[in-house]
């Protein structure tokens, strides 16, 4: 028999989701008013209430709170990660495959370009400093400099498109070609860390051609033969219910792709962001319910799971600044250095190349969630996760501002070029003249 929550478990369950949510909206606010992703609230929430600060200041009471009631916690725990594969659904959303196909090879120059370098460099730094500053007591050291690699490698979307929105350039030629390269990079970074995933659920390299297969031909199937399937399935019952059966159906989808994929060894958060990528496709699932319930995940689940992380860590006790500078200092430069090589290769100013290289820089929650899988899986310890969050927050404060100061900069060259333009086309009429 299923034993369930006891009535002071329950309440102490309450009390812990209460107490999380608002901490984790209230600073998630702040930071949006400070034009930064409420995010970087939510886990500064997690820190917060965690054992960082008030579980070392108020020891009984956050014992009394988090740890007194095993059972209320791994239900919360539980929730929390619902959100999360909720909030890799609805980021799949944001995948564009028709922009992809538009802009698919200036696009794919800069996407592949900005994630061989930081990968390559990334892998080489763990792999070669791993017995001094990465290692691990459960995890080895090719799969953690593969993981390491792949977690510089991402790129945050929804970060981008924030920055490109409060910019005004989220529809020009250059937002339209940084948001493409985020998605394409999104994409194979997310299969490359269930490739990781799956070498790490194996542990034998025999394994691994049969795992790399299973996590492509999912992803072959549900996007061609499947997308079509779900749309059907879309379009049939948008004719018959109502708009909360048709966000149910949503999740349902969602959830049901999650339990495939970790029947298969991949984790359930890459079924979910895939489905989320058919079910945006399909155009009957239009924008309104999209955003109904991308407003349910991103304000009430999502940050229940970046708050939960600030609980899991002591990231005082964990702050190790040389792993810190060495993980910011590799991965800003080798991502900066592959997009913009990729974005000059695609003939674009060397302006514009640093615009698309720094907007490319922006990490975020999918940064966040790859290192908290990675350290409950214990592929990384804590001071490597702290030092991805730490990475995470720095290239999004660095973001905007470099952009606008290489846009404003590509503007004020155009201007001084514009005249010398006109005196040019003067000089020829007269000539043929």
């Amino acid at each position: 028999m299923v034993s369930k929550l006891s009535s002071e478990e329950v309440l102490n369950f309450l009390i812990i989701v209460s107490v999380i949510l608002a901490a984790a909206r209230i600073l998630g606010e702040i930071c949006k008013k400070l034009k930064q992703p409420a995010v970087i609230g939510e886990i500064f929430a997690g820190i917060l209430l965690g054992p960082s600060l008030f579980g070392a200041f108020f020891p009984d009471t956050f014992q009394h709170v988090f740890i007194s009631q095993p059972r209320s916690y791994a239900a919360f725990d539980g929730l929390a990660n619902i959100g999360i594969i909720l909030l890799m659904f609805i980021a799949g959303f944001e995948v564009d495959l028709k922009q992809i196909r538009k802009q698919g090879k200036p696009a794919a120059s800069i996407s592949i370009l900005g994630l061989i370098f930081p990968f390559m460099l990334g892998f080489a730094t763990v792999y070669f400093f791993y017995d001094s500053l990465f290692s691990s007591a459960e995890s080895n050291r090719s799969i953690a400099a593969m993981f390491f690699g792949t977690a510089l490698s991402i790129t945050a979307l929804s970060v981008i498109a924030k920055i490109l929105l409060d910019m005004d350039m989220l529809r020009s030629k250059i937002g339209n070609l940084i948001l493409t390269a985020a998605m394409i990079n999104d994409f194979l970074g997310w299969i490359l860390f269930s490739i990781i995933i799956q070498l790490m659920n194996t542990g034998k390299q025999e394994g691994s051609f049969t795992s790399v297969s299973m996590v492509l031909l999912y992803t072959g199937v549900l996007l061609t033969i499947g997308r079509w399937v779900v749309d059907k399935i879309l379009m049939i019952a948008s004719k018959f219910f109502s708009i909360g059966v048709m966000i149910t159906l949503a999740v349902c989808l969602c959830l049901l792709s999650a339990v495939l994929t970790e029947f298969l060894g991949v984790r359930g958060i890459f079924g979910a962001f895939i489905m989320g990528v058919a079910v945006g496709d399909s155009k009957f699932f239009p924008e309104k319910l999209q955003q109904i319930l991308h407003q349910f995940v991103i304000n009430i689940i999502a940050p229940l799971f970046f708050a939960s992380i600030g609980l899991r860590v002591n990231f005082i006790a964990n702050f190790n600044i040389e792993i810190i500078l060495i993980t910011v200092l590799i991965a800003s430069l080798a991502k900066i250095i592959g997009s913009g090589i990729g974005g000059r290769l695609s003939g674009l100013s060397k302006n514009e190349s640093n615009i698309i290289a720094f907007g490319m820089n922006a990490r975020g929650s999918q940064e966040i969630v790859l290192g908290a899988l990675a350290l409950q899986a214990k592929i990384i310890d804590e001071q490597v996760f702290v030092a991805l969050i730490v990475m995470t927050i720095v290239s999004i404060l660095i973001a905007g501002p470099a952009m606008k100061y290489y846009l404003n900069k590509e503007i004020a060259e155009k201007k001084l070029t514009e005249p010398q333009i006109a005196v040019a086309a003067a000089t020829e009429r007269k000539v043929a003249g």
